[in-house]
């Protein structure tokens, strides 16, 4: 569904990706691992639209490297971002219907509404409360939701896990994986590698700016480098 050839991406005169090739199935749920400033986020960013950058890539076989970002998210791809970027003086419910702009099937979207209830309890209960007053699992359940009502074909979250307790990751990631059993290509950029893994289909892991290794995530796991590395065993 999603190709990445020979991305290289700079900020201002500093190289930060060098090179990267990343494919993303259809249906599947790959991972994008590695520390703070190995350059997942920005290599996001290449992929919304939000940074300029040489190479290619594709979506559904079309290249999308310098469309706009407004026109990205109409072909299909809805992101997470690490930062939520919530409305915090909107509702629960306000915010949840601002994911389905681009959207004018009425019916459906108010069908899709109440699944986002459904998938998300937590926020049923508070719907009418001011974002900013919701802790930060509610924040990004809430992120997430917004992000599911433009129907993705993509679904792309930025570090999910970022700054919440545990119970609240499992809580997040069962989710992600309830996501994943509906069909949604999911793209995964996370810090917390044994999780990510226990999710995903595919993996890459970043190190300064490149994929420096690849595969299945059974394979990942199973690679002595990244049990030390990266799973603390």
């Amino acid at each position: 569904m999603l190709e990445l050839r020979n991305i290289q991406a700079s900020y201002g005169k500093l190289r930060t990706l060098h090179g990267i090739n990343i494919v993303v199935p259809e249906g599947k749920v790959t991972t994008i691992l590695g520390a703070n400033g190995a350059g997942k986020t920005t290599t996001l960013r290449v992929i919304t639209g939000l940074l300029p950058a040489t190479g290619a890539v594709l979506f559904e076989g079309q290249p999308i490297l310098g469309v706009r970002p407004d026109k990205i998210a109409r072909r299909g791809i809805s992101m997470v971002p690490e930062t939520r970027e919530l409305f915090l003086e909107m509702t629960v419910e306000e915010n949840v219907r601002l994911g389905a702009y681009t959207r004018s099937d009425q019916d459906v979207i108010q069908q899709d509404f109440e699944k986002m209830f459904e998938l998300f309890p937590r926020l049923r209960e508070g719907y009418r409360r001011i974002a900013a007053t919701l802790s930060g699992g509610e924040q990004q359940m809430l992120t997430i939701a917004r992000a599911l009502m433009s129907r993705p074909k993509l679904l792309i979250l930025d570090e999910p896990s970022l700054g919440l307790a545990p119970r609240l990751v499992e809580d997040i990631f069962e989710t992600v994986d309830q996501i994943r059993r509906t069909g949604t290509t999911i793209l995964l950029v996370e810090q917390n590698a044994q999780i990510a893994l226990a999710v995903s289909d595919f993996g890459y892991l970043m190190e300064t700016g490149a994929i420096r290794l690849s595969g299945s995530s059974e394979e990942l796991e199973a690679n002595a480098w990244v049990q030390e590395a990266y799973l603390g065993t």
